[in-house]
């Protein structure tokens, strides 16, 4: 077996098993700044969260990632930009399988995620999808394509319901010291 996918497995388990929840932030992100491919400056993971593979996951600065959300990063990467707010128990999938495929191939590709998107609870997010900046995906939206900048998505599969304004200005500050 591979000394680096073993390794990796470890630090997810030890994250997502044990760590995860430990009441305490300050030894939660003192972990993740290690184990994370980057973590910006003001950012912030929510009790409860797993990684599948952290070394693939970037944040931008300020972003808030609430209680119970999965970032699948096991084969592409997941790169978010700054202010980026991601409602509870979201998804945030890089990789599935074709279900063409007789051989139930993997299928999967990186998500890019823009500066001040809106992403809410129970949302989905699949493999190879970017987000604009700016856009709101709905609670409980399955974003199974490309959303535009200031797109505000709904439904399943996601689709264009509104936009948000543009002019955005605010900065992310959620740091409360026991979540």
């Amino acid at each position: 077996m591979d000394k680096r996918l073993l390794a990796g497995g470890l630090l997810s388990y030890g994250y997502n098993h044990w760590l995860s929840n430990c009441p305490s932030r300050w030894i939660r992100q003192a972990f993740l700044r290690r184990y994370m491919g980057s973590m910006g400056e003001g950012s912030g993971v929510q009790m409860g969260c797993r990684f599948l593979n952290g070394r693939k996951v970037h944040l931008g600065a300020r972003n808030v990632i609430n209680f119970g959300c999965l970032l699948d990063g096991r084969k592409f990467e997941i790169r978010t930009g700054s202010d980026v707010s991601i409602g509870p128990e979201a998804s945030i999938l890089t990789l599935g399988h074709d279900p063409q495929c007789p051989n139930f191939s993997d299928r999967g590709g990186e998500v890019i995620i823009g500066d001040r998107v809106w992403i809410g609870y129970r949302a989905t997010i699949l493999p190879g999808v970017n987000i604009g900046k700016g856009a709101v995906i709905a609670a409980g939206a399955v974003v199974t394509k490309d959303v535009a900048p200031y797109s505000i998505v709904a439904g399943s599969p996601a689709r264009v319901v509104n936009t948000r304004t543009s002019g955005l200005a605010y900065e992310l500050n959620y740091n409360p010291p026991l979540v």
